[in-house]
């Protein structure tokens, strides 16, 4: 592997199993993870933790704060910022309820990976430090699920800040792997006063990066990732501040990213439309049998 990017040595027999039919494809659980910037003298950086190697899904690869949507994401809460209407029709989802979900789901997973908390006393407003003891009692009992984001909420007579996100991007995990996620990727700056934790049991390093560089620990095999992070990374180099890429984020396409996998002849060709750094020929043992199959994406 001449960079870093994520590929399970297993890949190829789940590829040749859901070709000839062997394999039916999990279905995909809701996530959502948030690119979270701060500025600095040579533009902004970008959080990201690296997964513990012993972690069954990219054990070893760098990514953002992030995670799968609790039921209770879809408790009603306090927000701020566009309507749950409008997030429907950003993500691309039929409900406004999914919608809201999707959100809180970025927001508290940030709170419980990273401590930081996009969420304020009033529409206009955003808590500031977020290290007491009390804070970090609450930031457990979410995490293990305690209660609800949305009576963390409430305890604590807080408002929702969706507008402090942009939307970025949609990436579905492969069809062929084990573990699938559709997972939504947003942008957000650290907010005034607050500061990241290494906060995730997920996580064994945390880093601040500008994307550039992160880029180029991938480019030279240095920082293991998936495909969508090394994307997203790549997406924001362009930008020269924090409100730059925020500004940028209604402008990103949100159609779900999703790889095919097919048969050529001896040749297993692993493609992401539209991301053609990542396509892969892989040699199959003795030639491999069966029809082309398509898969669904990665996240």
């Amino acid at each position: 592997m001449s960079n870093g990017q994520w590929y399970p040595p297993e890949w190829p027999d789940r590829i040749r199993a859901l070709a000839t039919g062997e394999l039916k494809p999990a279905a995909p659980k809701r996530a959502a993870t948030v690119l979270l910037l701060r500025d600095g003298a040579d533009g902004p950086s970008v959080h990201m933790l690296r997964r513990r190697a012993s972690m069954a899904f990219a054990g070893g690869a760098y990514a953002y704060p992030g995670g799968g949507v609790d039921p209770r994401d879809e408790h009603p809460v306090h927000w701020a910022g566009p309507s749950l209407a409008e997030w429907a029709e950003r993500l691309g989802v039929p409900d406004e309820a999914e919608a809201q979900a999707i959100v809180c789901a970025a927001v508290r997973e940030t709170y419980e990976e990273a401590g930081v908390l996009l969420a304020g006393e009033t529409a206009d407003s955003v808590v500031g430090d977020t290290t007491g003891d009390d804070w970090e009692r609450d930031r457990e009992a979410l995490i293990a699920r305690e209660f609800s984001f949305a009576e963390f909420l409430d305890r604590r007579g807080l408002v929702l800040r969706s507008d402090l996100l942009g939307a970025w991007a949609r990436w579905i995990t492969p069809e062929f792997e084990p573990r699938r996620y559709d997972t939504w990727f947003f942008v957000a700056a650290l907010p005034a006063g607050q500061r990241t934790r290494d906060t995730s049991s997920e996580a064994d390093r945390t880093v601040w990066i500008r994307p550039a560089d992160a880029a180029v620990g991938y480019d030279r095999g240095e920082l293991t990732m998936m495909p969508p992070t090394i994307s997203t990374l790549r997406g924001l180099e362009r930008f020269g501040s924090a409100a730059e890429a925020l500004g940028a984020a209604g402008d990103q396409d949100m159609t779900p990213v999703l790889a095919q996998a097919r048969l050529d002849g001896d040749e297993l060709i692993l493609s992401w439309p539209g991301h053609e750094e990542f396509t892969k020929h892989i040699p199959t043992a003795g030639g491999g049998s069966g029809a082309p199959g398509e898969a669904g994406g990665a996240a």
